[in-house]
């Protein structure tokens, strides 16, 4: 997330996509049902939300 944070990637759904393609990349499991991938997209938003929060405060 520090890397994203770095290049000035605001929190976005954008942002979530790149992320699971990120973890995907690195053999890190990630749902393939689609409401699976959506609510994992969601809870990584958040946490990439509340990450930025914290270090910009």
């Amino acid at each position: 997330m520090a890397d994203l944070l770095a290049q000035g990637f605001e929190p976005s759904e954008r942002v979530a996509e790149q992320i699971m393609e990120r973890l995907e990349k690195e053999k890190n499991y990630i749902p393939t049902a689609e409401r699976a991938r959506r609510d994992y997209a969601y809870a990584l938003l958040k946490e990439y939300r509340k990450y930025v929060k914290d270090r910009k405060g």
